[in-house]
């Protein structure tokens, strides 16, 4: 059985209420240039423009999590940041109804396995900044690794927080990258979306016409992204599935295993596999923004 836990925004969210431009201005006074008034009477940024939603990233890092440098190579993956933060806190909760944490660490003492952490570090810089946890970032492409370490290396507030390892085999997800007897308190994972090029390409196409409404032949690169960030062999459903096989392996090494599932058609499959697993416990968070849904399912041994 999977408990499904729905809510709104976690309250320990910043990115809550609308972008306060005037101070996010103060904070990166170059996203002025990209601010302006929309149909509504509203300031915004055009987010079809990928030079201005790097420069709406860099503003909503420097003020609410201290990050000073922030750049990522040419068609990398630029996240949105609300949504980030909003997984972080979400299993932050989870993990503080947890009462029986690994050795009992704190909540300010966590270890957390960021698996795929791209070049953009993100989910390190806000759990880092938000509840003092520290990181290993697992990553199979090499650049954006060198990128990401360049984020960590120019910010004081993140060196000694974050490590980052190479998977070398791309056939693994967590073995090569979980030590023997290394502990962590949980694992997060973003994984790609599509099953092949041509899947991605057609999806973002397609979403680009229901915006603009009207249609589009190539899609808009606002948002960027490799083909190890967006796509893989089998899709999200094949890689989770992948992951929760891998991680019989690891439940004495970490608490709590969570991914990101973006399509509900693939949670039958998902469940199947957990429920298959003896003395394995899983629920759903699912976090409903608008007309958008998000899901995290969380599975533990222990």
């Amino acid at each position: 059985m999977n408990p499904i836990v729905k809510s709104t925004l976690h309250p320990a969210n910043p990115h809550r209420d609308r972008y306060d431009f005037p101070s996010l201005i103060k904070a990166t006074p170059k996203l002025k240039e990209f601010v302006s008034i929309n149909k509504y009477g509203d300031e915004s940024i055009d987010f079809f423009n990928p030079r201005a939603v790097i420069a709406l990233n860099k503003a909503l890092l420097k003020k609410f999590y201290q990050i000073d440098y922030w750049e990522i190579p040419e068609g990398y993956l630029c996240p949105p940041i609300p949504g980030r933060a909003e997984y972080i806190h979400q299993v932050a909760s989870l993990l503080s109804k947890d009462t029986s944490s690994i050795e009992g660490a704190t909540q300010n003492s966590l270890r957390c396995l960021d698996i795929g952490v791209g070049s953009n570090c993100i989910y390190p810089i806000i759990g880092v900044n938000a509840y003092n946890w520290t990181f290993v970032g697992s990553d199979v492409d090499k650049d954006a690794l060198d990128s990401a370490q360049k984020i960590i290396d120019n910010n004081k507030v993140l060196q000694g927080k974050v490590e980052l390892r190479y998977q070398s085999k791309r056939k693994f997800i967590l073995h090569g990258i979980i030590q023997k007897d290394e502990k962590f308190d949980l694992s997060i994972c973003n994984p790609p979306f599509h099953s092949s090029a041509a899947e991605a390409k057609l999806e973002a196409v397609k979403k680009l016409s229901n915006l603009r409404k009207r249609q589009v032949k190539q899609p808009l690169l606002n948002f960027g992204g490799q083909s190890t960030e967006i796509w893989c062999d089998g899709g999200e459903e094949k890689f989770i599935l992948k992951m929760i096989d891998e991680s019989m392996s690891f439940k004495n090494s970490c608490r709590w295993f969570t991914t990101m599932v973006s399509k509900a058609a693939h949670l039958k499959k998902i469940y199947a596999a957990l429920d298959k697993i003896p003395h394995l416990k899983h629920q759903t968070l699912q976090v409903e923004t608008g007309n958008k849904v998000s899901r995290i399912v969380a599975w533990t041994y222990q």
